[in-house]
């Protein structure tokens, strides 16, 4: 007998199965916690076409951005790279876009991240050990040389000294002879997220946020095709947050760098076209897929109806996404290109515009060359061998992934009002509220892995008796050694005349209102370094730590 609806299928066929073969596990859940039913039909759905999904390339984005998608043009190809010189580093780059690379993507040191000279006590052992160190003009001209930035896309993973990075960017095409207002990348800039998960921030967050808002309105008036923001969930993911956490943190903070940006004059459709976001791909296919999905819809409806934005640019998510460096594993290494693989996947299939995918063996340092081509090679193989770019949005309509989007939508958006109803992202900073629910997730993941609840191949199941380390990219300290000759003779040959003019001035501007970036432009041209002028911000913003917020 053929079942009419759900529910007789239940009582027919699935109960009686149940009865004499029992489910493998009691409960069936995404990683957010979302119950996951048996079977999905039309009974489940309650969503209107035009009004939840739409078309592709019309409001509210939910199949994507671009009416063809991939059919007009793949998403651009990055492997987040930087190695231990600004030498190593600009090989590597040249290597990736000659292996088919289509966009650079620089991750840079931890002295760098956070206001120091390579030269700096508090830089000792940490010099090119996260990424590649830019202490001054000097290494910003060798990390892109022979790169013509006019034709390249780039990338900068960097927030605290976010205005200090681009500057130099922006010094480096400059002399390249290259047109600024053809300058096309992102910068980062996210500050608010470290604050919440990474924890490489300088400044407090309102001066903080004064620098960001200073980069939105420069950008707006003289880099036009450049993402100001890269809101970031994948950091807050990373720290053990849920999908609806990372979607929910992530727009609240978004949401808070608009404020500002309007509380300075600034017009929402002159800035929020250049705004971009940053989100993870983790193991849970479906589940990524619907937060892609979910994560288009939320920010259209947040920049229509809240903020009221006219043009439809401003309602578009525009997202770069990377694989999940947390699910790497030591052990096994091999299988993390079957979980890159996969999440890679969810992403394409989530509509991105950008990917990153992680190599196999950054669970134990850098990724070596061969290991960096394989990540490449898997983003090309999903491209021009699998057949998933060839249709748009080719699982909406899926039971299962319409409901899953709808749940994730939804529970997302109770996380925001309750962000909103505490005053908003820095009020809820301020009692710890995001710090506390990802720890307590985070938590909760790691007992049932230790619980073998979770199962992690190779880890905790289906161990290997034998623990092999393949080959591991290795710091030559000989490269810390150039690097440091090349910051001594930097500050000895440039005019320090002219280095302590443009600081003064830099450091009377940063008393004021006055936007803030065209000065530290100057300040980088005449090379002075980063950790120069992190340090006069440092003097007049003072500087941030835990201890403050309590």
């Amino acid at each position: 007998m053929q079942s009419k609806s759900k529910k007789e299928w239940n009582e027919q066929t699935l109960n009686p199965l149940k009865s004499r073969f029992k489910e493998r596990k009691e409960n069936f859940d995404t990683d957010s916690g979302i119950p996951i039913k048996p079977l999905y039909t039309n009974e489940d759905n309650n969503f209107e076409y035009s009004k939840d999904l739409g078309y592709p390339g019309e409001y509210p984005y939910t199949r994507g951005v671009q009416a063809n998608m991939y059919r007009g043009r793949l998403w651009s190809m990055r492997q987040y790279a930087g190695l231990a010189s600004p030498e190593e580093s600009n090989n590597r780059y040249r290597y990736l876009l000659d292996q088919g690379q289509t966009g650079l993507s620089v991750a840079f040191d931890l002295p760098t991240q956070t206001g120091y000279d390579s030269d700096h006590p508090m830089s000792l052992g940490e010099v090119g050990k996260s990424g590649v160190p830019i202490s001054s003009l000097s290494d910003m001209e060798i990390l892109f040389k022979d790169i013509p930035l006019e034709k390249v896309s780039t990338s900068m993973t960097i927030n605290a000294t976010a205005p200090i990075l681009l500057a130099l960017y922006i010094a480096v095409a400059k002399r390249q002879g290259a047109n600024i207002n053809e300058l096309k990348g992102t910068i980062q800039n996210d500050i608010l997220k470290e604050y919440i998960a990474r924890g490489t921030y300088i400044y407090p967050p309102e001066q903080s946020m004064r620098l960001v808002t200073d980069i939105f309105e420069y950008c707006s008036k003289n880099l036009p095709k450049w993402n100001t923001i890269s809101v970031s969930g994948y950091h807050i993911r990373e720290a053990g947050s849920t999908a609806i956490q990372e979607l929910a943190f992530t727009f609240s903070n978004a949401i808070t760098y608009v404020e500002y940006a309007l509380e300075t004059g600034l017009n929402i459709d002159d800035f929020a076209g250049q705004l971009s976001f940053f989100f993870v791909a983790q193991n849970n296919l479906f589940e990524e897929i619907a937060k892609f999905r979910a994560a288009r819809r939320i920010w259209a409806n947040i920049m229509k109806n809240r903020f009221k934005a006219k043009n439809p640019r401003s309602c578009m998510l525009r997202f770069h996404t990377q694989t999940a460096g947390v699910t790497l594993t030591a052990q096994q290494t091999d299988n993390n290109i079957i979980r890159t693989t996969v999440q890679a996947l969810g992403a394409i299939l989530g509509g991105t515009q950008s990917l990153h995918v992680n190599s196999k063996d950054e669970a134990l340092g850098l990724p070596t060359e061969e290991s960096a081509q394989i990540s490449l090679r898997t983003q090309q193989i999903l491209a021009y061998e699998s057949g998933i770019s060839e249709t748009v949005d080719p699982l909406a309509g899926s039971y299962y992934i319409e409901e899953l989007t709808n749940e994730l939508e939804n529970s997302a958006m109770e996380y925001i009002n309750k962000i909103d109803h505490l005053g908003g992202a820095l009020k809820a900073l301020d009692r710890n509220f995001q710090v506390d629910e990802i720890h307590n997730n985070a938590y909760k993941l790691q007992n049932e892995i230790d619980d073998n609840k979770r199962i992690v191949v190779g880890v905790n199941k289906f161990q290997s008796e034998k623990f092999k380390i393949d080959k591991i990219q290795s710091i030559n300290p000989l490269e810390t050694k150039k690097q440091l000759k090349r910051l001594n003779q930097t500050k000895s040959k440039r005019s320090n005349k002219e280095v302590k003019a443009s600081l003064k001035t830099l450091k009377e501007i940063a008393t004021t209102k006055e936007n803030i970036f065209p000065q530290i432009l100057k300040c980088v041209e005449c090379y002075a370094t980063l950790g120069e002028i992190s340090n006069v911000l440092r003097e007049v913003f003072g500087e941030y730590t835990q201890l403050n917020s309590l």
